[in-house]
This record gives C-alpha cells, sequence and structure tokens, in this order.
C-alpha cells in the first residue's frame, strides 16, 4: 500500500510528515531513497513544489540548492564509506524525468556491482529491483539513515562561520 506521503513528498516534508526526511537544508529536503538496492541512495528535494527546473531559480536559489546536492552527496559517500563495504564513488544527478519537481538523485556505487552494470547509469538496472520488497526502504537501514544524518550535520558545523580571533 502507498502511503499518503508519497502523493506530496515536498508538501508533507514542510508540514513534517515525510518519514523520508533526513535534514532540512537551505534550499530543501535531504531524504533517503525509497528504494535501496545501492544502499545509501538519497535525494535532495526542492522546497518549493512549484519549482520544476533549476533554471526557473534565482541565481542564489540555484547555488544553494547545488551546494545541497553536494553537500548530500559528500554526505552520503562519508557515510557510505563509513558503514557499508565495497563502497566507490557517489553519483549525482538532476534529472527531472519523473517527477516534475526539481530533485537531485545522489546514487553510491560499489565494487560489488555487477560488472555489467557498475560503470552504466543506475536507470539501467532491472525494473524489478526498483520493485522488489527487499530492496524497499526499512529498519534495517536505519544504521545508514543515521550515519548520513550525522555526517549532514558535521558538514553544517564545518560550513558555519566562526568569529575572528579575539571577538567577543
Amino acid at each position: 500500500m502507498r502511503d499518503a506521503w508519497r502523493d506530496d513528498r515536498i508538501g508533507s516534508a514542510l508540514r513534517g510528515e515525510n518519514p523520508a526526511v533526513l535534514r532540512r537544508l537551505d534550499a530543501g529536503f535531504a531524504v533517503i531513497g525509497d528504494v535501496q538496492f545501492l544502499p545509501g541512495y538519497s535525494v535532495l528535494l526542492t522546497d518549493d513544489p512549484a519549482v520544476r527546473r533549476l533554471s526557473e531559480l534565482p541565481r542564489s536559489g540555484r547555488l544553494a540548492f547545488l551546494d545541497g546536492m553536494d553537500r548530500l552527496g559528500e554526505a552520503v559517500e562519508r557515510a557510505c564509506r563509513r558503514v557499508e563495504t565495497g563502497f566507490r564513488r557517489v553519483n549525482l544527478e538532476i534529472l527531472g524525468n519523473t517527477d516534475g519537481f526539481l530533485h537531485a538523485h545522489v546514487w553510491p556505487r560499489y565494487d560489488w556491482e555487477p560488472e555489467e552494470l557498475v560503470r552504466r547509469p543506475v536507470w539501467l538496472y532491472p525494473r524489478r529491483m526498483w520493485d522488489e520488497e527487499r530492496y524497499a526502504l526499512g529498519a534495517r537501514h536505519d544504521r545508514l539513515r543515521e550515519a548520513i544524518g550525522e555526517e549532514l550535520d558535521r558538514l553544517a558545523g564545518r560550513d558555519r562561520p566562526t568569529a575572528p580571533p579575539g571577538a567577543g
């Protein structure tokens, strides 16, 4: 059965009802993906459901969204390197072909992926992997969720401006 929050991912995130949300970022929401056949798959959702593409944002909004995508990508990389085995790299994508709102995909890639897929786009994985229950987000992903959230917090702390020496 499909949860109602999936029909309004951004609105449910804004209302605090989207259980996939990892953290609120400056220009959107870091969420863990519905499918986890590549553990750590995450998405950055815009915080404005009317925005369909990056080019609809003012320059400052574009930079903030891209910064959020970079931050989520680095957090996923750090968390997967720490928690998962065989981590290889992260792929970042803004596609917009299925969902009509601005979002960015963060795909961790692994050494254990099938040889015929490891160097190809994730979208070439068999359709069944997107739908099978064994790949659905669940409680078994809690440790990874927590690790990504911790890394997002660390990165936010690193980027906070510090007071100049002798101030205060």
